[in-house]
């Protein structure tokens, strides 16, 4: 049996990769599940196993609330994010109409303005609509993005013209067209995009602590009570920042596979 070099030594790089990687999440865990006093030890194995760190995590912080208004804050972000996309894609990719071209830049421009240049006004529109320390308030600046336009734009553009013009043909309507033709087959983008979308919802810091001034209300902001004046607890830290990564992962076991077919596929079969 031929041995391939080249192969053998890209798949020790890629592995060598994912380690490297990989540890600093099993780090994380290895810490959480060490006992209170063992928390600095670098022992590679934490043994024996203690759950005190997450007991200690559940008496000082809701952790379960804040699971909840993560999510809830996420899920409401991502899947608005994604409804509108689908929406103003299919309009730039499908439809033909005056300044299309230069709407669509203008559309996708705004992704390049920095962050930091809208939060002032944001910030003051949240403030004049009473949303400030309220969730909604963190959801409502984010219920669109021109990164997720400007991604699932060029599958729409991909997308056979003559399946559309053959439900045309049959009668159906431009928005049945978009439900129950163009959607269907774009299932893997859009099952990238949506775990794409809520991680980046699931993970924002900044515009939360922002908003939610007087208030822990979410996972990444509950991480600060265990941050004080005579030093960081860093085991009911580890085991709260264990619990954030749960749901990334769980939502990427469940769309692994359509993930996967949306890196390997471009266009339709």
């Amino acid at each position: 049996m031929t041995i391939d070099i080249g192969r053998l030594r890209g798949h020790l790089i890629l592995g060598i990769t994912a380690l490297a990687c990989a540890f600093p999440i099993y780090w994380l865990f290895a810490t959480s599940l060490r006992r209170p006093d063992d928390v600095y030890s670098l022992s590679p194995v934490p043994w024996p196993l203690s759950l005190a760190n997450y007991t200690d995590a559940a008496n000082k912080v809701d952790l379960f609330g804040l699971l909840g208004n993560t999510f809830a804050v996420a899920l409401a972000s991502s899947t608005a994010q994604l409804l509108i996309a689908v929406l103003a894609s299919y309009a730039f990719a499908m439809y033909t109409f005056r300044f299309q071209k230069l709407l669509y830049l203008a559309f996708v421009g705004t992704w390049l303005v920095p962050f930091q240049v809208t939060m002032l006004p944001n910030y003051v529109l949240l403030y004049q609509l009473g949303l400030i320390n309220t969730l909604a308030g963190v959801v409502v600046p984010t219920l669109c993005s021109a990164l997720a336009v400007l991604l699932l734009r060029q599958h729409m553009a991909g997308f056979p013209k003559e399946l559309i013009s053959a439900a045309q043909m049959d009668g159906r309507s431009s928005w049945s067209i978009l439900w129950t033709v163009v959607v269907p087959n774009l299932r893997p983008a859009l099952a990238a995009l949506s775990i794409l979308l809520f991680v980046n919802s699931w993970n924002e810091y900044f515009w939360p602590a922002v908003v939610l001034q007087r208030s822990n209300a979410v996972l990444q902001l509950g991480l600060r009570s265990f941050m004080g004046t005579e030093g960081t607890d860093w085991g009911p830290m580890m085991a709260v920042a264990g619990m954030a990564c749960l749901p990334v992962f769980l939502l990427y076991v469940v769309l692994q596979r359509h993930i996967v077919d949306a890196f390997v596929r471009s266009g339709l079969k």
